[in-house]
This record gives structure tokens, C-alpha cells and sequence, in this order.
């Protein structure tokens, strides 16, 4: 396949990453195990290979200076090496799913939000992805304990190293901080962990409901936005599938909370249980992280709360939703007021700066000693709304969503045996995605087919046309250009029936591969310039404009 240099310079001139990543297990693994996740043997041995074919030349290179005219060979043929080294790696490798993510197992709380990045902006975030030269397609997934950034791309490494960069350049988070807590997960293992996402086994408190709301969310927000094409949104849809089978096929769900939940559960860990009933309860924001709060407090048999909210429209819709309880509303001017006389703080805002910090909250008065002597901070925000400062009081003490860990250590037996029900389904699924990804696999063949049958037909019109002179007629030109497009159709028609598959037939998926295989091999299709090397191309060269 002709290369330019330049072009073959590009391909391989970046860096290469380690292909070896470690990344945290999912709740329903024990959270001091670790999966290893490799890219496949094939790959590593031939990077091993190239390297050594590099080094080979190198030192072919070095002993050549003796003979000019042997250095000018070694020269050439080193080029064409590469040339053949860079087309090969774009006609051999598929466009891969990619999940490059920063979670509450791997990355602490300060990182994730200068991260996280907010819903309104995905749109936005999908489109700078996909103005990358080697992403495709592009998702965000952005919650309070994770933001994980899902692309087709073009070339694995080369894609990694551009959206890391690029999530650097939004956050101000330098890449190699990025780089030591950020895990890699490629294509079926990519898969795999977004139906566990789904389903709730990646979560701190196992099966909560609210991440499939959330992955709902990306799916609704992506809905016409350039970038969220077919191989993401299939992924994002599929995900929604399954976390909704998990929780109605398994008991997941029973005696599981959201992270709201937990955070009740935790306060009410922290209080000596006879002063469950007569704490004094704080919510700051009536969002839907708020409201989630109040009724779990409401359910653990709280019946008088404050709640500080920007307005009073929310409350006065809780108020009426939940009558037998009295709900206090204050407006947020006298925040600090109410926290005085609250003995639990629970705070759930969209606010980007800390609402309290050391010097707010050291004049407050103490609390009784009915309630343990402490004022306690819940901060289930991110960015947090509860300054770390704040727990550098006597009086004080701040719990935030990585501390809701402890609220899930309750019940891990009983996790660990709903999660192997749910991974059942969950590897189900998977098999079911990629079988129609696979699916997809046949139609660069079909386009490369065609392209190559209509090569031939135009070269061999054009012999035939010129053997017939200059004096035959338009109609007879136009009757021979029929015939050969007609005996080139009839010919396709039997490979192209055999190139097409749904996916939902796991035998006829795989006769279809097959099929394409053979005809690669036999058309050598895979010498064809791959579309790949198109994409990326034409997205470089939209970059130069």
C-alpha cells in the first residue's frame, strides 16, 4: 500500500504507551483486589518485533558507513520498512472502544472534581473529543464518584494520549497525575465494565439506582450531538438494558440504597443510637440529591428537619409529598444560622465553592453531649460543599463520599453473592454487544469489495473501449458501460449476501466472519488503504485548514 513518508513519519513517530494497566475491581470484588488488564498477546509481540526490526536497522545502519552505496540501500530499505510498519498498524487495527476513567476506587475526591464536568457541558465536551484526531466518537460520564470518558478511537495508544491531554488542558490536573490514577479499559473489558457501571456492581453502595438514572441521563443528553455515533450510543443504550435486567432478574436491589441512603446511614452510625430521634437535622439543597436524603431520613424515622434552600418552590413541593413530617424551610441567607442550631449537616448543592470552611464553623456553638459533643458535616457534593479544613476542630467532623465506604463494608457477603448472580447476565450481555459491534466488522469489507470490483471494471472498460476506436457512438459506449456494471453486480451479489448479518445469530455471525476473512485473503482487501487511515487523514487534514 503507497504511504506517504510524511504520513508514515506520523504514524510512527509518537510514542508508544505501556500497554499494561491496573485499574480497581468492581464493588463486587473485594476492594483490595485488582484486575490487570493487558492489550491482547498479539499486540505485545509485535511491538517486540518492531522494536527489534528498529534496532536491526540501527545496527545495519551503523556497520553500512564503510560503504556508501550500501548505506543509500540500507537507507531506502529502512524506509520502506517503515512505510510498511505504519500501514500495516492502521489495515490491521479495528477502531476500539475506549474507557478512560478516574473513580472513587482509584482516585480521591480533591482530583475527581477539578474534573468532573458539568451535565449541560457534555454536549460540548463530546465535540472538543471528537475534534481529536484519533476519537471518533465520544460519551461523559460525570457523577460525584466517577467521571469516566468513553471514544471510538481510531488508533488505542494515540487516542489515550489525546483525550488524557485533553482532559489535563480542562482540568489543570497535570498528565502525570492523570497517568497514576486514571485506569485503561479497551473494547470487551471497556464493555464489561459500563454493564457493571449500569448495574450498579461498580458503585460503593451495590445496586443503587441512581447510576442507571445517570447513564440514562448520558444517553438523553447525547441525542443529536455530533460524536455520539452509533458504536457509543448502541454501548450506552445496551448498558441501560442491562442494568434494568440485573435489578429485576436478581435481588440486587433489596435492602440496597443510593448514595443519599448511605449517607443517612452513616450520620446515624455516628450518633449514639439514643439520640436517633432527637437529633436536629440540616439539609442544605433541595435538589434531587436532597430530597433523597430527606426521605431516607424520613424512613429511619426522622419527623422534624430544616431544610436551606435557594428558594421555596422545592420545599414547599417536599412539604406536600411528605405531610406527616414538619420541614422547616430557610432561605440560604441564614445558613449559618440554622447550622448553629443543627447537630447533623447534610449538604447536596451545585455550588463550585465551599459553602463552609474552618472560619464559619469554629464560632458555632457546641453541641450536646446527648448527641456525642460533635457537629457533623455529611458533604455528598463534588465539588465538595465542606471544606477539609473544617475537620481540623475539635467540635467538628466532615464525612464526604469517600467515607461512605464504611456504610458499605456492612454487608459484603450478601454483595458478593448478589453480584455473581448479576455478573451471569452481565457476561450475557456482553456476548450479545459484541457479537453485534462484530456485526458491524463486515461492512469496511463490503465498501473495500466494491471499490476493488469497480478498479477493475472502469481499467477493463477502458481497454475494451479504446480496442473499438473513436468513431462507436455514445449508445454503444453506454451499452457497454451497462454490460460490465451488470456482470460485476451479478457477480458481488453472492459475496455481499454472505457479508451481511445482524449479530443476533451466533452461528451465522460467525460464518459471516468467516466469509469476510476468506475474501480479505483472497481479494488481499487488507492492502487496500484502510478506513481508518481515511479518517484519520481527513481529520488531520480538517485540522490544517
Amino acid at each position: 500500500m503507497a504511504v506517504s513518508s510524511s504520513l508514515a513519519a506520523s504514524f510512527t513517530g509518537a510514542k508508544l504507551e505501556t500497554p499494561l494497566f491496573l485499574n480497581s475491581v468492581s464493588s463486587s470484588r473485594s476492594s483490595s483486589q485488582y484486575r490487570i488488564f493487558c492489550k491482547p498477546a498479539r499486540t505485545r509481540r509485535s511491538l517486540i518485533q518492531r522494536g527489534a526490526s528498529l534496532n536491526s536497522r540501527c545496527e545495519v545502519a551503523s556497520d553500512a558507513l564503510v560503504d556508501t552505496d550500501s548505506t543509500r540501500s540500507s537507507s531506502v530499505s529502512a524506509l520502506e520498512q517503515l512505510k510498511t510498519s505504519a500501514a500495516d498498524r492502521y489495515t490491521k487495527e479495528r477502531s476500539s472502544i475506549v474507557v478512560i476513567g478516574l473513580s472513587i476506587h482509584t482516585t480521591p475526591v480533591e482530583m475527581r472534581e477539578k474534573l468532573a464536568i458539568p451535565e449541560a457541558e457534555w454536549p460540548r465536551a463530546i465535540g472538543e473529543l471528537c475534534n481529536l484526531n484519533h476519537i471518533e466518537e465520544a460519551a461523559v460520564l460525570s457523577t460525584c464518584n466517577r467521571m469516566e470518558i468513553y471514544v471510538v478511537a481510531l488508533s488505542q495508544h494515540r487516542g489515550v494520549k489525546e483525550v488524557t491531554e485533553w482532559m489535563s488542558k480542562t482540568s489543570g490536573v497535570p498528565v502525570s497525575e492523570l497517568c497514576h490514577h486514571r485506569f485503561l479499559l479497551y473494547n470487551k473489558d471497556a464493555t464489561q465494565h459500563l454493564f457493571e457501571v449500569s448495574a450498579g456492581l461498580d458503585s460503593l453502595v451495590l445496586g443503587e439506582g441512581q447510576i442507571l438514572a445517570q447513564v440514562k441521563q448520558v444517553v438523553k443528553v447525547g441525542q443529536g450531538v455530533v460524536g455520539f455515533g452509533r458504536n457509543i450510543s448502541g454501548l450506552f443504550k445496551h448498558a441501560i438494558t442491562v442494568g434494568k435486567r440485573v435489578r429485576t432478574e436478581t435481588n440486587i436491589a433489596a435492602g440496597a440504597v443510593s448514595v443519599s441512603s448511605a449517607a443517612v446511614e452513616l450520620a446515624l452510625m455516628k450518633l449514639p443510637e439514643s439520640s436517633h430521634a432527637t437529633a436536629r437535622m440540616l439539609v442544605i439543597g433541595a435538589g434531587k440529591m436532597g430530597k433523597l436524603v430527606i426521605k431516607h431520613l424520613v424512613a429511619k424515622g426522622c419527623t422534624k428537619m430544616v431544610i436551606v434552600n435557594r428558594g421555596e418552590e422545592r420545599v414547599a413541593a417536599i412539604r406536600e409529598e411528605m405531610k406527616d413530617v414538619e420541614i422547616i424551610y430557610r432561605p440560604l441567607t441564614e445558613m449559618l444560622a440554622c447550622a448553629a442550631e443543627a447537630d447533623v449537616v447534610f449538604t447536596s448543592t451545585a455550588s463550585e465553592t465551599p459553602l463552609f470552611l474552618k472560619e464559619h464553623v469554629k464560632d458555632l456553638p457546641a453541641v450536646g453531649q446527648d448527641v456525642g459533643g460533635l457537629r457533623l458535616f455529611v458533604d455528598i457534593s463534588v465539588p465538595r460543599n465542606v471544606g477539609a479544613c473544617v475537620s481540623d476542630l475539635e467540635t467538628a467532623r466532615v464525612y464526604n463520599v469517600d467515607d461512605l465506604k464504611e456504610v458499605v463494608a456492612a454487608n459484603k457477603e450478601d454483595r458478593l453473592r448478589k453480584a455473581m448472580e448479576a455478573q451471569a447476565i452481565i457476561t450475557e450481555e456482553s456476548k450479545q454487544f459484541e457479537a453485534w459491534r462484530d456485526s458491524l466488522e463486515t461492512v469496511p469489507t463490503i465498501k473495500k469489495l466494491r471499490a476493488y470490483a469497480e478498479r477493475i471494471r472502469v481499467a477493463e472498460l477502458e481497454k475494451c473501449l479504446s480496442k473499438m476506436g473513436d468513431d462507436i457512438s455514445k449508445k454503444t459506449r453506454r451499452a457497454v458501460d451497462d454490460l460490465s456494471r451488470g456482470i460485476v453486480n451479478k457477480l458481488l451479489h453472492g459475496p455481499m449476501q454472505h457479508l451481511r448479518c445482524d449479530g443476533s445469530d451466533s452461528r451465522t455471525l460467525s460464518e459471516t466472519l468467516e466469509n469476510m476473512h476468506a475474501l480479505n485473503r483472497m481479494f488481499s482487501l487488507e492492502t487496500e488503504i484502510s478506513l481508518l487511515e481515511q479518517k484519520i487523514r481527513a481529520k488531520v487534514e480538517q485540522t490544517q485548514k
